[in-house]
């Protein structure tokens, strides 16, 4: 457990080596994004998983991907938190109905839960006990590295974030689902999991299959004209 903070400079340089990926030629490498595109565009959000086993390697893979992610000054500040085990799933289950409870019937935000309202969620969250797998995200604020300096993380919600990303489109690629899904607050999970006060909940993700009579809301994605913009 990291206390206090003492932030202490640390020079390293990072050797250089040649980087030539082969060129690919431009109709090649069109036909490739439309397909990864395509790909993309058929990944969904899940809420109804079964449980059908996932092996741990399939979880491995995606924290690999994630790892390969671009993050500010390369200082990776993300810790990825896995388990299977169904007493440790219901304790985390418990904890996060109990913040979704107070968030769905507590709390005055009615623009968020009218926002909400067409995606018919609520505060049962059945699946953080269906889902084979919970892998939380971890992001660092500093890390303590193995010889006790404590270095401080720089772009941290952004890195994390698009390591998050990385370790989505890895699920998919595998045939596997998962859901973004984050209770407010998210303390509970630090408890939980025994991480680090340098550390805080980012995204809770169930993964796994999903399940025989999964549904899903008939969504579209944002069409390009408003997503790009060419000046």
């Amino acid at each position: 457990m990291v206390d206090s903070v003492q932030q202490t400079p640390r020079a390293h340089t990072y050797p250089f080596v040649p980087y030539t990926p082969a060129r690919v030629p431009i109709e090649d490498g069109l036909r490739r994004g439309e397909e990864f595109y395509r790909h993309l565009d058929q990944r969904r959000s899940v809420r109804w998983f079964s449980p059908d086993p996932v092996p741990l390697a399939a979880i491995e893979i995606a924290v690999r991907a994630a790892n390969t992610a671009p993050s500010g000054a390369h200082h990776q500040p993300w810790t990825f938190v896995a388990t299977s085990d169904p007493a440790i799933k219901s304790r985390v289950r418990a904890a996060a109905e109990a913040e979704e409870r107070t968030f769905y019937h507590d709390r005055d935000l009615p623009a968020w839960h009218s926002a909400l309202a067409p995606l018919e969620t609520d505060e049962h969250k059945e699946f953080l006990d269906v889902a084979p797998w919970l892998v939380v995200a971890f992001a660092q604020k500093h890390t303590r590295l193995p010889d006790g300096i404590v270095r401080k993380n720089y772009y941290v919600t952004e890195s994390v974030g698009i390591a998050c990303g990385f370790f989505i489109a890895a699920l998919h690629s595998m045939g596997l689902a998962t859901l973004t899904h984050t209770p407010n607050p998210m303390s509970f999970l630090s408890e939980v999991f025994d991480r680090p006060s340098a550390e805080r909940p980012f995204i809770l993700f169930p993964v796994g299959y999903p399940a025989d009579n999964c549904e899903v809301p008939d969504l579209t994605r944002k069409p390009l004209p408003e997503a790009l913009i060419v000046r």
